[in-house]
């Protein structure tokens, strides 16, 4: 799974504003972007741009952003002025799915003239280095990690706040293949398919079904994880699961699972580019503000053999301890 980055739109700025204390201007621009954001009116939004800003960022890459971001996001539910930083009014600014800070700079004839969306991150986050909870990998039988470990040459998602400590996992054949004859087609993929199950108990907190699964070797950018099954164990870790098969999941949000329950089956959604489980703890729901957390398993088979409260990495054969 391609790291998440939020995109920054950089532009021409111009005006300078101080103090603490949102101005007029600001506000009246503010408040028309987001009705126009929430109308899906974009073509008003690149209309509110000034010339230097409308060069930066043309009206198809303007729409292509706004389009990624509310599919993403959903819309904006609330919004508050926090602060100016250097030249932009910066806005905590609630979405339907996401919290993010808004940050907008206008000249002197009140045309935006930067723009840029990031995560809005609280102070008071909770900390989390590693789970306590006891888990059982997802699935069944022996399964091959293709990314997993502490350093970018083991696990490129060390570079995500969020996913540093992630897994990527397929199933591979004797001669390390992760599909039967050519590739071309995800039913051609051992893991396409199969079942994925609740590592403990815990609730499920989010559920995103519906994302077409792709053709191997294309990616989706607009929603990373694809289908996605977010659950908060009693411990309050968030174990996030991404890239299910399309319609396949058949836990709601809400519902209490035990370990073990079955939640979907493996896909190929998202920003992924064959069948394959990403999963990953973080301290909070929303991805766009959690910081990762490591992950141990119980009690697993580690290349045949036993390994207990361990975190696996690259290359290694892995499957649940039989009992």
């Amino acid at each position: 799974m391609k790291k998440h980055v939020v995109t920054i739109l950089l532009a021409v700025f111009i005006n300078f504003a101080f103090g603490q204390s949102e101005k007029i201007t600001n506000k009246a621009v503010a408040d028309s972007f987001e009705v126009n954001y929430n109308e899906g009116n974009f073509d008003a939004i690149f209309a509110s741009f000034s010339i230097e800003m409308k060069n930066a960022l043309p009206l198809d890459k303007t729409k292509e952003f706004f389009e990624g971001l509310k599919m993403q996001a959903g819309k904006i539910t609330r919004r508050q002025f926090v602060k100016y930083e250097q030249i932009f009014a910066s806005y905590k600014t609630n979405f339907e799915r996401a919290l993010f800070a808004v940050n907008i700079s206008i000249d002197n004839s009140s045309k935006i003239n930067g723009l840029y969306v990031k995560p809005f991150k609280e102070s008071n986050l909770p900390k989390l280095v590693r789970n306590t909870t006891k888990l059982i990998l997802p699935f069944k039988d022996e399964w091959t990690v293709i990314w997993g470990g502490d350093t970018k040459e083991l696990n490129y998602h060390v570079e995500s706040e969020a996913q540093k400590n992630a897994f990527d996992i397929v199933i591979t054949n004797d001669k390390g293949n992760s599909y039967k004859t050519d590739g071309i087609a995800n039913e051609d993929y051992y893991a396409f398919g199969k079942d994925l199950f609740a590592p403990c108990d815990g609730q499920v907190v989010l559920v995103v079904d519906g994302v077409k699964d792709n053709v191997p070797g294309a990616l989706n950018p607009v929603y990373v994880p694809g289908n996605t099954v977010i659950i908060k164990t009693q411990n309050n870790e968030y174990l996030f699961f991404a890239h299910f098969k399309q319609q396949s999941i058949v836990v709601k949000q809400g519902q209490q699972v035990k370990q073990g329950q079955l939640l979907g089956l493996c896909g190929n959604s998202g920003n992924s580019s064959e069948p394959h489980l990403h999963f990953h703890i973080q301290n909070v729901e929303d991805m766009n503000v959690a910081t990762g957390a490591k992950c141990y398993f119980d009690k697993i088979q580690v290349n045949k053999q036993t390994k207990t409260d361990y975190s696996p990495i690259q290359k290694e054969k892995i499957s649940n301890e039989k009992k």
